[in-house]
Formats: C-alpha cells, sequence, structure tokens
C-alpha cells in the first residue's frame, strides 16, 4: 500500500483564468497548510484478460472515509485519461483508491487540490515500483505537472511551504507546467504565518471553479488582471525579502477582493461571498485600524475567510477571533491552521 499526505493550500496572488491544458493565465503564490490535508492510500494489482477486454480503459475504485464514492468516478477518470500518456500503466492495473481529508468535505475548504496532489504522489510512486527511474527533482516535478491536470491549483500542493505556480521573470525555474517551492528570501516573520479559516458557509459552491476560470475568456478586465497579477508578484516577492507585513496585507486583500470582483463583472456574474463574509471584511478592517494589529484576510473562490497573521500575534488575534467573528461562522466552526515547515 502506497500513502501520501499532501496539504491545502490558499493563494495570495489568484489563478483565475487558464488557457490550453490546465495552464494558468497567470502566475500565482501561495501559502501550504499544515493542518488542513487529503491523505490517500493506492494498492494495485494487475489487471485480467477478462477486465482488459473491456471498453473501459481504466478500472479503478474509490473509497472516501471508508465508504465507496462512485460520485467520485467520473472525475477520477477524467483525470486517468489526462495523464495516461505521461503514465502509461495506469490501463494495465486495477487501483483500488482510498482517501481521507482532515477537514470535513463539506466545510467549503477546497479538498480538490490537495486530492489531486496526494493521488498524483501515490501514483508517481506507483511508477517507481514498477521500474521507473526519476532524480528528485524529476519525481516531484512530474508529480505537480500530474497534480495540475487533475485539479490547477493541486500543483502547488505537492511540495514546498510557499508555492509559485506559473512563469514570472523575478523567480528563477518558475514554470506554467508546475509549481516550485518558492526560491527566494523570506523575512523570519513569516516562517511561522498563522491561517484561521472561517467556515462562514458550508455548503456546495454555486458555481464551480472551472465555469469561473473559463468565464475570464473575453472578460473586459481580463489583460488588466493578470497583469496585475505579475506586478502584485513583484511587490510580494519585496514584501517576503524585507519582512514588511504592510506591503503584504495590501497586495493579499486587493488580490482577495480582485478576484471576487472578476466574478462580479464576468458574463454571466455572480457572487459567491456572503453577508456575514462582508461583515467579517469590515470587522478585520476596523480591529486593524483600532489595534494596529497585522491581520489581514483573504478569500478563495467561495464565501470563507482565511485570517491571515504573524504568530507574534496570535493570542490577540485568537481573543478576538472568539469574541467579534466566530458567530459569523456556520455553527460558529472555524480551523486554526498555519503555513506549512
Amino acid at each position: 500500500m502506497i500513502t501520501f499526505k499532501a496539504p491545502s493550500n490558499i493563494a495570495l496572488v489568484k489563478y483565475w483564468g487558464k488557457k490550453g491544458e490546465q495552464l494558468p493565465a497567470n502566475p500565482s503564490i501561495s501559502f501550504t497548510l499544515s493542518h488542513c490535508y487529503t491523505e490517500t492510500s493506492i494498492a494495485y494489482q494487475r489487471r485480467s484478460a477478462a477486465t482488459m477486454a473491456t471498453d473501459a480503459p481504466f478500472s479503478f475504485d474509490f473509497s472516501f472515509d471508508g465508504q465507496p464514492k462512485p460520485s467520485f468516478h467520473p472525475k477520477i477518470e477524467a483525470f486517468f485519461a489526462r495523464i495516461a500518456p505521461y503514465l502509461p500503466f495506469l490501463t494495465d492495473y486495477h487501483f483500488s483508491i482510498y482517501s481521507h481529508n482532515s477537514f470535513p468535505h463539506s466545510s467549503g475548504i477546497a479538498s480538490s487540490a490537495s486530492a489531486m496532489a496526494a493521488l498524483s504522489v501515490c501514483l508517481m510512486q506507483v511508477a517507481r515500483e514498477l521500474g521507473y527511474t526519476y532524480s528528485e527533482e524529476e519525481f516531484w516535478q512530474k508529480a505537480s505537472f500530474l497534480a495540475r491536470l487533475g485539479s490547477g491549483s493541486a500543483c502547488r500542493s505537492v511540495k514546498g511551504s510557499i508555492v509559485v505556480w506559473g512563469q514570472h521573470p523575478s523567480i528563477a525555474g518558475s514554470s506554467d507546467d508546475y509549481g516550485i517551492a518558492y526560491p527566494l528570501q523570506v523575512a523570519p516573520v513569516f516562517a511561522e504565518y498563522q491561517d484561521t479559516i472561517l467556515l462562514i458557509d458550508r455548503g456546495q459552491k454555486q458555481v464551480s471553479s472551472t465555469v469561473g476560470h473559463n468565464l475570464m475568456h473575453g472578460h473586459p478586465f481580463a489583460e488588466a488582471r493578470f497583469l496585475q497579477a505579475n506586478n502584485n508578484i513583484d511587490r510580494l516577492i519585496g514584501a517576503f525579502a524585507t519582512g514588511d507585513i504592510d506591503t503584504f496585507i495590501e497586495v493579499v486583500e486587493s488580490e482577495a477582493l480582485t478576484l471576487h470582483a472578476m466574478m462580479q463583472t464576468s458574463i454571466p456574474y455572480f457572487i459567491l461571498m456572503r453577508p456575514n463574509t462582508l461583515e467579517v471584511i469590515q470587522r478585520v478592517w476596523q480591529y486593524r485600524k483600532d489595534t494596529k494589529v497585522p491581520l489581514c484576510f483573504t478569500l478563495d473562490a467561495g464565501a470563507n475567510v482565511h485570517l491571515l497573521y504573524p504568530k507574534s500575534v496570535k493570542n490577540e488575534v485568537q481573543t478576538f477571533i472568539k469574541n467579534e467573528l466566530a458567530h459569523f461562522c456556520e455553527e460558529g466552526k472555524y480551523i486554526n491552521d498555519q503555513l506549512a515547515n
């Protein structure tokens, strides 16, 4: 049995819009989380002649939290079809896939990134067992490359605590094909950055990310947005190097709001924030103004709010969350996490 645990990630500079086969329209950069992860195990055996003779090119079963989940089969089938040219043995074996999330599947936290990353690394380990040889660097690059074909942001959940995906002139080695561990200087203040995820709405999103990305084709603000993302990565590089938290906050919050502005100005347009998302944002701004505590927020493509802050202010921020923000969460629930080491 092969097992791998892949973390969730939260983008600071957002990926929204793609080209070609799962390639990003702009580079993105993310924090990898510690406690939110998907753990996937794979067992495999050679298919019999009888199953090889069927029409189905792939043979697998999938269990989530110990329960068979046939509803996940089409997604895995599509993923296998996409990566089979790079892992030709996929058609020769039956795979039993067992998956588990450390966070509730219906929490509204994006699980496709960690799920596809975990599955991709497991399949790369199968390849190794079957005699394919890779250097350490090739192994992780190809795992990230495969994960990207399952879910774009999954390529940022394979390896590294701060990860860059997408070619950017200021970051050597960056690529549209896979994510890389951020190779530049990071000031100590960012080393143990905290992320508390406020679960504002734990339901399914009304608009899938795939649909959202496609709406960037022909979007009136697309080109300006892609330029902005590239510029914001340069600003973040400077902030990381010097420990400039004010610039970090400005970039991160601007990126979160721009992501949602793109959704609200596409055709068709849609809103994934909820009233409580806005309540939390207003209170975070007021708290930061009143206390000078460097607490900021980011959002993913949903209603939940990620609160980012240095470890040095953890106690006062936790008190603020408990007293002022928790009641805006569904059932008062939130998850305390931090940047992975």
